[in-house]
């Protein structure tokens, strides 16, 4: 064969030439992203098994107090190409694996250990078991969804959560929804994990096992609407103004899998009668519509009436084939929770109502979880 250029003269990019093209590169960014996910996970395995090694071993019991900085030497000696060794880093793969270490080791094993909170998350079931016998706390383990989790994510986690099941929340939200470093960052900082389900709602009546604690997954309080810029007086349609043209961010502080449907949308009963819910959107993994009503003042009840009205329209009218029942959610400025669960407790439609918070609130409530957490 002689040299030549390679052109495409020749070729017919039909149909299925561009369909067969597209797949290939689907397949590539596919194997591509499978590759990054093995490196991370041998990496994060080997950081494991170091930390492991550090805490069951009672290394600095055994050969004295510096062997963790004598360690990241010697092994920065050894591979001086690898950034992984500094002094600091190595103390980190112990800190993370005494993390998990020391709430198995509480009850001498790991089966049944690690409690499900009231948030339902299940921890203990993440950290594999022999099937013979239960697995020693000194065999523990990296569970597999670590992997999928860059090691920096592990670092801060392990730095700011409380507890397992908090730090559990953060790694299966980055898991599944791809957060960035500096995403996972902002959401600890705004305590997502405590307002995550602790909208006040009636679903527990009003749906049936196991949508309502899915559902009640949807909704958070309070939402943080610090990337807002209000001016002094505004009144509830100043506030779907603004979140409406920052509907970017707004999604964002809803959640993964939240699609806008539409805003004022007419509600038209007849000829002479017509309403306007604030904001409508649908949950594409739930499979649902979720009508927000928003209120710049403290909850009244007749909020929930309302709502309910919606609600129902919503499920009549819009609800499809396949779809799960439709929910609402009341988002205003305060909430008294008796007068909520008053004014939910004979409703028939599932409903929520959570607080927001504007830039001045929120950035006192972050202030304080700094201060908290420097105190720790």
């Amino acid at each position: 064969m002689s040299p030549e250029f390679v052109k495409n003269n020749g070729v017919i990019a039909d149909h299925s030439y561009i369909e067969w093209l597209s797949d290939v590169k689907r397949r590539f960014k596919s194997s591509q992203i499978k590759a990054a996910v093995r490196v991370n996970t041998e990496m994060l395995s080997f950081y494991w098994s170091i930390g492991r090694d550090l805490v069951t071993l009672k290394a600095e019991t055994r050969w004295g107090a510096g062997v963790v900085k004598q360690f990241a030497l010697d092994m920065r000696n050894a591979f001086p190409e690898e950034t992984g060794f500094s002094f600091s880093n190595v103390k980190y793969m112990k800190k993370w694996f005494l993390f998990y270490y020391e709430e198995v080791t509480k009850g001498h094993q790991v089966g049944g250990l690690l409690q499900t909170d009231e948030k339902g998350q299940q921890v203990a079931d993440l950290f594999q078991t022999d099937p013979i016998r239960q697995q020693v706390a000194d065999e523990l383990e990296m569970p597999t969804i670590f992997g999928l989790v860059p090691w920096k994510h592990h670092v801060h986690i392990i730095t700011k959560c409380e507890s397992v099941d908090e730090a559990m929340f953060y790694i299966e939200k980055t898991a599944n929804e791809g957060w960035s470093r500096s995403y996972l960052e902002d959401q600890v900082a705004k305590g997502l994990y405590d307002a995550q389900g602790s909208a006040i709602t009636n679903f527990e009546r009003t749906l049936p096992a196991p949508q309502k604690d899915l559902a009640k997954e949807l909704l958070k309080d309070p939402y943080n609407f610090s990337f807002l810029t209000m001016k002094e007086k505004y009144d509830e349609h100043d506030l779907e103004d603004a979140l409406v043209n920052n509907i970017t961010r707004f999604l964002l502080e809803l959640g993964a899998g939240f699609a806008f449907v539409g805003r004022q949308m007419e509600l038209r009963m007849d000829e002479e009668t017509a309403f306007f819910p604030d904001l409508i959107f649908y949950h594409i993994p739930q499979k649902r519509y979720v009508i927000i009503e928003l209120k710049a003042v403290k909850f009244v009840p007749e909020f929930a009436g309302k709502l309910n009205f919606y609600v129902t329209a919503a499920d009549k009218l819009l609800r499809g084939e396949g779809d799960n029942p439709s929910v609402g959610l009341v988002i205003c400025k305060t909430a008294k929770k008796t007068i909520v669960e008053w004014s939910l407790q004979d409703i028939q439609k599932p409903l929520g109502v959570a607080t927001y918070q504007l830039q001045e609130v929120v950035d006192r409530t972050v202030k304080e979880i700094e201060m908290r957490n420097k105190g720790k």
